[in-house]
């Protein structure tokens, strides 16, 4: 895919996605010094559903960079740290953030992102019909 930033190798340790604050910092630098467009998307991504992987190869398209910013939900079912591996698994996503709601706004402003996408919302509605569906899985066994 044009634009793809991680290597392309198949098995490459995908944890080296994950970056602090200051290392989004300067790979989106990079990404806008080389004139390429950065994506961001936040979410919770808990748990990480086909939908999810969906959606974020509908953003990342063929152009630019997708950086994602997982962010904790009210009541998470896996802690941050394993739904930002699952997440920097998916092969359309280059960098991953673990991100905090109290900093991520201003977190957001200082990556000077061509594009954000906020998909919390979605997320609380993809967890909702995901536990529908367990929920009536369990009343017709």
């Amino acid at each position: 895919m044009a634009g793809r930033e991680a290597c392309s190798t198949a098995r490459m340790d995908t944890r080296t996605k994950i970056l602090g604050a200051e290392a989004a910092l300067e790979a989106a630098r990079r990404v806008r010094a080389r004139g390429s467009r950065l994506k961001v998307v936040t979410g919770y991504f808990d748990p990480l559903l086909a939908a999810h992987a969906r959606r974020l190869r509908e953003i990342a398209g063929n152009d630019g960079v997708v950086m994602v910013a997982v962010t904790d939900p009210p009541r998470p079912i896996l802690p941050g740290a394993a739904r930002a591996e699952l997440v920097a698994a998916l092969s359309v996503v280059d960098y991953v953030i673990l991100a905090d709601e109290a900093g991520l706004g201003e977190l957001l402003g200082r990556l000077g992102a061509d594009e954000v996408f906020r998909e919390e919302a979605a997320d609380e509605r993809r967890t909702q019909e995901l536990i529908r569906h367990v929920h009536s899985r369990r009343e017709t066994a």
